[in-house]
């Protein structure tokens, strides 16, 4: 990709295609909440893995110039290679040469046919590298699967090498585990970092907390250690007043001993 080859939204003089950047079409909101977390958690945890991407979400992306029709707008999904300061309308595969790496589905309640069937033919067109269809329904719609997850094969084809209804699956695209927590409308999708799904990745909110509780820690350790030196101080200072009583006493005695030997 040349240093202008892609330019973010310019447009194409030998092209007339009006490319729609949004539709009418509505998201539940617990898809909306899922996405609104984990969107900026896969880009923090690639970015700090040096790892140059755009994580987006819910966005256009063409794949054939000249037809509108050929267009996915995953839940999630992450453009390796781009910018990730960058604010595109929609994407044109053929002006980035980019095609997802990774591209997230979640399914609605009412209709799964078009994540089981559509999406991954669709993005098997796109070129996208690995999808993960999920589903947070399957606990109150029996016959469904949680995950599915589809890779690339030896002919380059998206094909599904996993099917679940466990809480995770590991992401072989992102080196690390998507996890359902949590549940019902509480539902999220989390990062996990271990091989084992078992810790997480935190949320900005959860690294504030976690500094305010670092901070509370070691603020409560300074002033037991400022009480630990006080009462340091004040325990010497009640030897040393209670060793000159004794001395004074003793002196006391002393002189009364001479007295009476006179």
């Amino acid at each position: 990709m040349g240093s202008a080859a892609w330019r973010l939204g310019a447009e194409d003089p030998d092209d007339p295609t009006f490319y729609p950047a949004f539709d009418d079409m509505g998201e539940s909101a617990l898809q909306r909440l899922m996405t609104e977390l984990l969107r900026p958690l896969l880009a923090r945890f690639l970015a700090e893995r040096g790892i140059q991407a755009f994580v987006g979400a819910d966005q256009f992306i063409y794949w054939i110039k000249g037809n509108p029709k050929a267009v996915v707008a995953p839940d999630v999904y992450v453009m390796p290679g781009l910018p990730s300061d960058v604010a595109p309308r929609c994407w044109k595969v053929w002006q980035t040469g980019v095609a997802p790496s990774f591209a997230l589905e979640i399914m609605s309640e009412e209709d799964e046919s078009k994540d089981v069937s559509q999406s991954p033919q669709r993005h098997d067109e796109l070129g996208t590298g690995e999808l993960v269809v999920f589903d947070p329904y399957v606990d109150v719609r029996s016959g469904r699967t949680r995950f599915r997850v589809h890779r690339r094969d030896e002919r380059g084809k998206l094909v599904m090498v996993e099917a679940t209804n466990a809480d995770r699956v590991r992401s072989e695209v992102l080196g690390c585990v998507l996890r359902a927590v949590g549940g019902g409308d509480a539902m999220r999708l989390r990062v996990a970092v271990d091989a084992e799904g078992e810790v997480l990745f935190p949320t900005e909110a959860e690294v504030a907390q976690g500094a305010a509780r670092k901070a509370q820690e070691a603020e409560h350790e300074a002033q037991e250690a400022r009480a630990a030196e006080i009462a340091a101080r004040e325990t010497l200072e009640a030897e040393r007043v209670a060793r000159r009583n004794l001395e004074l006493e003793l002196a006391r005695m002393r002189a009364e001993l001479e007295r009476l030997r006179r």
